[in-house]
């Protein structure tokens, strides 16, 4: 016999495209459905992975596969490291880390590409050349190409 929060979980849950589980419950501005559990308020898909996976390892969270936030189905949910979650989403650090190429088109190889020291971002060693020798020629005088 299922147990009191489960029958008011599982009322909140209606099948969406794609196999999804979709919160019909409160969902939060940040898009992800919420569920009031053990006296707290708890993220539905958290609450659907720890019932039918077990506890979420403390190292981990919870990624959504489906890209639905809204989404419970635990077999749209993964535990994965921070980084992990981040790099699959389609936010600015994981469309910077997908770049294969800098904003000139110069590929970003092993010997094309460095790291800026402060800012720890992926630079193109082709651009930085050109910028250096451009800088070289302005403070020389030399101002574009001679008649």
């Amino acid at each position: 016999m299922p147990s009191q929060w489960t029958e008011r979980f599982l009322v909140r849950l209606a099948y969406a495209e794609g196999g999804c589980w979709q919160w019909t419950g409160h969902v939060a501005a940040n898009g992800y459905g919420q569920f009031w559990l053990d006296g707290r308020c708890q993220y539905a898909h958290r609450v659907a992975y720890t019932a039918v996976r077990g506890p979420i390892p403390a190292d981990l969270e919870i990624d959504h596969l489906c890209r639905n936030r809204a989404c419970a189905n635990p077999d749209h949910l993964e535990a994965v490291p921070h980084r992990t979650n981040v790099l699959r989403g389609v936010g600015f650090c994981a469309r910077k880390a997908r770049q294969t190429h800098c904003v000139h088109g110069h590929a970003f190889t092993t010997a094309n590409t460095y790291r800026d020291p402060t800012s720890g971002t992926r630079k193109c060693r082709t651009c930085r050349a050109v910028a250096r020798e451009r800088s070289r020629r302005r403070r020389q005088g030399v101002h574009g190409a001679s008649a």
